[in-house]
């Protein structure tokens, strides 16, 4: 699991043997059983995790008290609530385990000794940054452009292997319909 957050870290900058042995030394793994929360609403984020092993499904809350599925992490992505993890205000969503799951988990305060510490940390946090900006991008303007339709296409392109590993009802939350209508919307792709 070490080597494959070390390869995550190198799709954005080079690593030397004593950087990889120093990041490897502030991480922390964590194991959760499926249905057990990486965080929890009202909670602040204390950690970036980094999935060796799971599938982490994203949760807001609208104001009715309905769940909704912002977003899935699976294996060998990062995970976290940025905006609680970055300014420590109280998380509002939460980060549900859908699969038992190896987590990789790094501090906040480890973090800033990644960017200070390492020769181009402050490289791979604005690369890291900018790639999870332009996905939140991509999911907020898909919600206000796309068809439902569209939006579930984009969620098989975006996640082709984890249809089978979702409650289906999950899935129609992420693209923003009810159950029946996923269910007509697959039928007739499926023609």
């Amino acid at each position: 699991m070490y080597t494959s957050l070390i390869t995550a870290i190198e799709y954005f900058i080079n690593l030397d043997e004593a950087e990889k042995e120093f990041i490897s030394s502030l991480v922390v793994p964590k194991t959760y059983d499926k249905g057990d929360y990486f965080l929890r609403e009202g909670q602040v984020c204390r950690d970036v995790g980094f999935i060796g092993k799971g599938l982490i499904r994203y949760i807001g809350t609208r104001d009715n008290g309905e769940e909704i599925t912002l977003h899935f992490g699976k294996e060998n992505e990062f995970m976290c609530n940025y905006e609680s993890f970055l300014d420590h205000s109280p998380s509002r969503r939460s980060m549900q385990c859908l699969e038992p799951s190896e987590v990789l988990t790094i501090s906040y305060d480890n973090l800033q000794r990644i960017y200070e510490e390492v020769k181009e940390g402050q490289k791979f946090g604005r690369l890291a940054c900018e790639q999870i900006y332009l996905l939140a991008l991509r999911q907020v303007s898909s919600m206000y452009v796309d068809a439902p339709e569209q939006r579930y296409i984009n969620f098989l392109n975006e996640y082709p292997d984890l249809q089978q590993r979702i409650p289906q009802y999950y899935i129609s939350s992420f693209v923003g319909v009810k159950p029946p209508s996923l269910s007509r919307i697959r039928k007739r792709l499926s023609l």
